[in-house]
């Protein structure tokens, strides 16, 4: 029932290959992250305009209809 002292070489491709993906997610977070202040950015740079559908429409309550 002696075990071997080193782990298998399985168990060290998955580990890597885990670690990999790890550090493949970091760097789309680190890429969404920059994309997401450009546009934000951008955003602040343009404010939207006002659309066009909603124009005249005053919040609140309401005027009776008759």
């Amino acid at each position: 029932m002696a075990q071997s002292k080193r782990p298998s070489f399985a168990k060290r491709q998955k580990e890597q290959k885990r670690k990999d993906r790890q550090q493949l997610k970091a760097e789309k977070r680190a890429a969404r992250g920059a994309e997401k202040l450009v546009r934000d950015g951008e955003q602040k740079e343009n404010p939207p305009q006002d659309d066009p559908d909603i124009e005249g429409i005053v919040p609140g309550p309401q005027p009776p209809r008759y």
